[in-house]
């Protein structure tokens, strides 16, 4: 977990602003100063949307685990889910006839004949994912210093990730060119067998490449002298995209602060962390190119804040990694909705709609929709509007 705890990380979530406290020095029994953290309602209803869809798609993979001859009867459903949610499925089924019939003596759950067909085409989505998976995977590993990582953690964000529950047998055995698994310390790690160095180019600068701008240009190479905006971007090989919330107004001294540090270089998030000195404002820089590179190998640019910190010791994170991400409000947010905490990469969203939607959350998005709710794909919205026939 965290390394720190902060006030506003609750199991209910408020309706109001979060604030943080910065304790001070005694002055007069004066109150202390608060500093506001200002909510961004577009990402924190990304949550709001994902309940039901997360829901329905765990039904559906729960129907298909189930062998042909053993249907899943809704009996079993307390088996699998507990005795408090079962009933929260058993709504669902009742809700979304389009999608879930309930047949037979014992009663059980089954796909409708439209529900069926679509499903069927999830093999040929994971299909596309798989060169895709292989690729994040082994990016995942060359940005850990010793090229690996705890088994456990690989499941752990797996899901967020995109990989398949039995990624072990269909992905890293099938490429055992990439990876092996090996025992070190009584635990299993999933080592990285062959780095590509054509594989170690960032989210970030991959971005820049397509606006074009020289990612490997030194600052001063460059004679032309950019002001920064006043939304705090800067169009530099070492700049982030930044997205201030609504509320925060940056005043001349904040800006002029931020402009040097969008132009002060940093060494590549695939270099050993070994290599630099944790005391250097450039090394502190890279640690954050570390977290934006690990949110842009996730399908949906974010992850709860455990699985983030699931990287620490491997990726040497930030010590305080949760007053880093919050410090840095423009690259990152981090909200309380849900039953976790989520950081969001916020350069993968505009608004509440994700930019860039892998063939697997696309296939996702066409089957929740045969409950009659739209999903939007900024990347294709025809096909994510497509009624499916």
């Amino acid at each position: 977990m965290l390394r720190r705890k902060v006030p506003f990380i609750t199991s209910k979530p408020p309706f109001i602003t979060i604030t943080t406290t910065i304790r001070q020095k005694s002055s007069g029994g004066k109150r202390p100063k608060k500093k506001t953290y200002h909510r961004v309602p577009e990402l924190d209803r990304v949550m709001e949307l994902r309940k039901k869809p997360t829901t329905i798609l765990e039904l559906k993979t729960l129907i298909q685990s189930q062998p042909k001859s053993n249907p899943l009867f809704l009996r079993d459903l307390e088996k699998n889910v507990g005795f408090v949610r079962k009933w929260d499925f058993m709504a669902l089924i009742e809700k979304h006839p389009t999608i879930f019939r309930v047949t037979g003596s014992p009663p059980f759950v089954h796909f409708t004949d439209k529900a069926h067909r679509v499903a069927q085409q999830e093999a040929r989505s994971r299909d596309f994912m798989e060169p895709l998976l292989v690729n994040n995977l082994r990016k995942m590993l060359m940005l850990c210093v010793d090229n690996r990582i705890p088994l456990e953690t690989v499941e752990f964000v797996g899901p967020e990730m995109g990989l398949p529950w039995d990624f072990k047998g269909c992905l890293i055995d099938k490429y055992p060119q990439f990876f092996s698994v090996r025992a070190f310390n009584g635990r299993d790690f999933l080592y990285l067998e062959d780095w590509d160095s054509t594989l170690a180019v960032t989210a970030r600068e991959a971005r820049l490449a397509q606006e074009g701008i020289v990612v490997n240009m030194k600052p001063n190479m460059d004679n032309k002298k950019v002001k920064i905006s006043k939304d705090g971007n800067y169009a530099g090989p070492f700049a982030f995209k930044v997205n201030f919330p609504a509320g925060f107004r940056p005043n001349v001294n904040f800006l002029q602060q931020f402009e040097r540090w969008q132009k002060l270089e940093f060494p590549s998030p695939y270099l050993n962390a070994r290599r630099f000195d944790t005391a250097d404002p450039k090394t502190r820089k890279r640690a954050l190119g570390v977290i934006h590179e690990l949110l842009s190998l996730t399908m949906e640019r974010r992850m709860t804040s455990a699985q983030l910190d699931a990287f620490h010791a491997e990726c040497f994170l930030p010590s305080q990694l949760l007053l880093c991400l919050i410090k840095h409000h423009g690259i990152f947010y981090l909200t309380n909705k849900g039953v976790r905490s989520t950081v969001f990469l916020k350069d993968g969203y505009v608004g509440s709609n994700l930019i860039d939607k892998c063939p697997l959350l696309q296939f996702n998005d066409k089957f929740v929709a045969l409950c009659g709710r739209g999903n939007v794909d900024l990347s294709d919205i025809k096909s994510s509007l497509q009624a499916v026939v």
